[in-house]
């Protein structure tokens, strides 16, 4: 299932407003409780520190928010931007307490001024946005010189055996076991298969950030390829 670019929003939208309160517990069946691993190796390679400015873009239910909130601490900040409220207001209850702002915002047109930032983070969230070169250079916009993007996504595993396991995987379980466990009827768990696979693929992610007026832009994969971990920095 994928969408034109023109309808991608409205569908995206509609979709996680479906399964929003079911998030956390299928990220959690369906990745075998990997995604915890994957999300702190992100937060590893921010390099946050006690005064860091971050922006966690597609923060969703703000996973990657509340572990950067508890490395900058009070003298940091961060802002968690989502485009879906149903998905966002689930983040505000599990935030309460955290140094963390919560803004409905889009990834292709961020709610801020101009370098602001120390720190972009974005946990798989760039495969749902219409139009991925256009949120690379917005969340450039919002970086300070030299500042940091870490992009946390799907990606194309390296072994060929291992693909066509994950592929089985991901076209016939995981839609089906995500579909009971949410009772959505939206599709939403057949179109997250068909994203991963329409999205760039390691080596052409990096060439789009590096486009996008990243430098030094490098990857490390995580479990086999089936994640890979993108970092890039604002040119001075």
């Amino acid at each position: 299932m994928t969408f034109p670019p023109t309808d991608k929003e409205r569908n995206v939208q509609a979709m996680f407003s479906s399964v929003a309160r079911f998030y956390d517990l299928n990220n959690t069946l369906l990745s075998f409780g990997l995604h915890h691993l994957w999300k702190r190796e992100a937060i590893r390679w921010a390099a946050l520190s006690a005064d860091t400015c971050v922006i966690d873009v597609g923060a969703g239910t703000g996973d990657l928010s509340a572990l950067s909130a508890r490395r900058v601490g009070p003298g940091g900040q961060v802002v968690a931007v989502d485009f879906n409220e149903p998905m966002l207001r689930i983040g505000r209850k599990k935030l309460r307490g955290l140094p963390v702002s919560c803004v409905l915002g889009n990834a292709q047109t961020l709610p801020f001024p101009d370098g602001c930032f120390d720190v972009a983070l974005t946990g798989f969230c760039m495969r749902n946005v219409s139009d991925l070169d256009q949120a690379l250079r917005d969340i450039r916009r919002v970086l300070k010189p030299g500042g940091r993007l870490v992009c946390l996504e799907f990606s194309r595993p390296q072994s060929a055996l291992l693909r066509l396991l994950y592929d089985f995987y991901s076209f016939t379980l995981l839609p089906r076991i995500g579909a009971w466990v949410s009772g959505d009827q939206t599709g939403v768990y057949r179109y997250l298969p068909n994203s991963i696979r329409d999205f760039p693929a390691q080596e052409a992610l990096r060439a789009r950030m590096e486009t996008a007026g990243f430098r030094d832009v490098s990857y490390r994969n995580l479990s086999f390829g089936i994640v890979a971990l993108h970092v890039g920095i604002t040119k001075g």
